[in-house]
This record gives C-alpha cells, structure tokens and sequence, in this order.
C-alpha cells in the first residue's frame, strides 16, 4: 500500500485536540493499513520519529430513511504517539 493511501485524513475533534498536548495524534486511515505501514506513512509524510500507533476500527452508524435502516461503512482509527520534542505543525492553530 502506498504512502498517500496509508493515511486518510486528520480527526480534529476535541478529543483528538487533547491528546495533541500529549504529543499524540489521530488520524483516519484505510481499511486494510497495518501499524508498521501507518508508522512509516507518518514518518515520511511530516519527518517526525513515531513512539507507538494505537489502531481501533469505528462501527458504521445505522441511520433510517422512511422504513428503511442503511448502515454507513465501518472505518479505522489510528492515534499516533510521537517520541518527547517531536511535533507535527500541520496541526498548529486549529
């Protein structure tokens, strides 16, 4: 898998806002991705040097439309530790 496909998107949530004091970040990832592919992405993608990756898959949500029940597709999450002095400044003033 390549680099660009590793990593989705940012979460900016208010969770994710906390754990960024923490020097951890969060980020939505493919499916399919593994830690050590998550861990090089990161690493190449902002030049930082990753601790540990943390990987959950999120539930889809059940909504209804009328009668109907439509499941949205199930998602990984991935909170990524950086080791103590190294920060990613994609995230600063958001």
């Amino acid at each position: 898998m390549h680099l660009y496909q590793v990593l989705r998107r940012p979460l900016i949530t208010e969770k994710a806002t906390v754990l960024k004091e923490e020097d951890r970040y969060v980020f939505e990832v493919a499916a399919r991705a593994t830690k050590p592919q998550i861990r090089q992405a990161v690493e190449q993608a902002f030049r930082v040097k990753v601790s540990k990756v943390n990987v959950m898959t999120m539930p889809g949500k059940t909504r209804r439309y009328g009668r109907r029940q439509v499941t949205s597709s199930s998602w990984k999450k991935a909170v990524v530790t950086l080791v103590p002095g190294d920060k990613i400044t994609f995230f600063e003033g958001v």
